[in-house]
């Protein structure tokens, strides 16, 4: 008998995205640690962040997805626990609720594997296939731009009070925020199903805090593009490209009939990585919206790239009205 009890096994999936002939998934095999992300008082607060970083992966093993049609693809987790699908396959549009969203299942191949947390070994996953009457998609980043983080403080010393002594369901949205994003989901008809991709430099390891976040919040409903934490530590050349700018660059390709509004804050390189994308897809970037940081300097900075710049248009806001009222002159709702 084990002197101490093994914790149960999950699959964590990260809400995907695909097209009706393209199935594309992302997740995590894990130790189930128990994380209660409502748990208040500074010390649970502390653990529970712990053990989101903190992290024990089940290694090499085999995962099985169910499509609701029987259909089954399998996939190997790696050194870290993280699996990919990048299947391609017939219409998955026929397997979609009316937003988009195809629910399926995943299991664990290893029939030995006795530690799963649900007797049936199920974990539930859903992958957005956007519709074809989409107008426009929305990607969007997460810090500064519709949760406040502090980015832009000494040290960043706000981001890590904010993630490590605050709940999210304690977190508050930017004023207007939700309703800017539900507007721009709903289109001008306010009937549409508009897809919003949300993309950020955080880690997979706040991937459950950032969609109860979300989902306390009112946002609607989309993939949420996230980072491994081994990135953080891996050393960058001058030629590669931020994982954010990967990200947008990947959901162009996988969409190429659809255009898309950016949107971001003025505190890092979002600027940087929307202006770049805009020039090399000038037909497609509908407007890019910065929200204005408290910072004089890097606010100058960020003008000062688009001083001259016809090719798209840009909107900085210093309130989520601001961008409602460009949002209804553009005809976007």
């Amino acid at each position: 008998m084990s002197l101490f009890k093994k914790d149960p096994l999950q699959i964590i999936t990260f809400d995907a995205y695909g097209t009706n002939a393209h199935f594309y998934l992302r997740g995590r095999a894990l130790e189930d640690e128990s994380i209660n992300l409502e748990d208040q008082g500074w010390f649970r607060l502390l653990l529970n962040t712990w053990k989101r970083l903190e992290t024990d992966e089940i290694k090499n093993t085999e995962i099985i997805i169910t499509l609701p049609n029987g259909q089954v693809l399998k996939t190997m987790t790696d050194n870290y626990g993280y699996f990919k699908v990048n299947e391609q396959l017939d219409n998955l549009k026929s397997l979609a609720n009316d937003e988009g969203w195809v629910n399926f299942e995943v299991s664990y191949g290893d029939k030995n594997l006795k530690r799963t947390i649900q007797l049936e070994n199920r974990f539930p996953g859903k992958l957005l296939v956007p519709s074809d009457e989409a107008d426009f998609g929305v990607i969007t980043d997460i810090d500064d731009t519709i949760l406040h983080t502090g980015v832009v403080s000494t040290l960043k010393w706000k981001v890590l009070f904010n993630t490590v002594f605050k709940t999210a369901i304690k977190r508050l949205p930017l004023n207007g925020a939700p309703d800017l994003y539900n507007k721009l989901h709903r289109g001008v008809s306010g009937k549409m199903a508009n897809p919003i991709f949300y993309v950020s430099h955080s880690p997979w390891n706040l991937y459950r805090y950032l969609e109860l976040f979300l989902r306390q919040n009112n946002f609607p409903k989309g993939p949420i593009l996230l980072r491994s934490f081994q990135t953080f530590f891996k050393r960058k050349t001058a030629l590669d490209k931020p994982q954010k700018q990967l990200e947008i660059l990947n959901l162009l390709n996988t969409y190429p009939k659809l255009s898309f509004i950016l949107i971001g804050d003025s505190g890092e390189y979002d600027a940087d990585i929307y202006k770049e994308i805009a020039l090399l897809y000038p037909q497609r970037i509908r407007a890019i919206y910065l929200r204005s940081v408290n910072s004089s300097k890097r606010m100058k900075r960020v003008k000062g790239l688009f001083e001259n710049y016809t090719t798209t248009p840009v909107l900085f806001v210093d309130d989520s009205s601001q961008a409602v009222d460009h949002a209804k002159k553009m005809g976007f709702i």
